[in-house]
């Protein structure tokens, strides 16, 4: 098996995994063109636990997000990027606008956000209560963001 797999093993995965004593920590993102920004926190989510898991935004959800124009990259390459990197564990899609649905599926023990949420803004916040999952804010590189890279292309 490789890293990027469907919901139904990625839950599977975790719970064989917990059961044996390591611990999983997931993010979510759109991920389109990877940048240093994207690697520094990804290698931050992966320090803090056995296993890190990225929950990836189909294309559909992030046109919901971020409009017809985006993706830049699909969600097929989107993955198999993320998936080379050495601080990835697993690439997993879903199509909607938030990843609750499937935060409340996996049950990991840690979830990373960006430091520009709060555990009072953070919108899973009440799913990560529930069932316990600690909540790590990891700063962003300043400057460095996909937006960025694609109003300097645009310029």
């Amino acid at each position: 098996m490789g890293k990027v797999v469907t919901q139904d093993n990625i839950v599977k995965i975790v719970r064989d995994g917990q059961k044996n004593g390591k611990t999983y920590v997931v993010t979510n993102g759109c991920f389109d063109i990877l940048h240093v920004g994207h690697v520094r926190y990804l290698q931050s989510t992966k320090k803090l636990a056995d296993y890190s898991i990225v929950m990836l935004n189909s294309d559909s959800s992030v046109k919901l997000i971020k409009g017809d124009s985006r993706p830049i990259n699909n969600q097929n390459d989107r993955a198999e990027i993320l998936s080379a990197l050495s601080c990835v564990d697993y690439v997993v899609l879903f199509e909607e606008r938030s990843p609750a649905n499937l935060l409340e599926k996996i049950k990991p023990d840690i979830y990373t956000k960006g430091a520009d949420y709060t555990l009072e803004t953070l919108p899973e916040r009440e799913i990560v209560e529930r069932n316990g999952i600690k909540v790590e804010f990891i700063e962003f590189v300043q400057g460095k963001s996909t937006t960025n890279i694609i109003n300097k292309i645009n310029k």
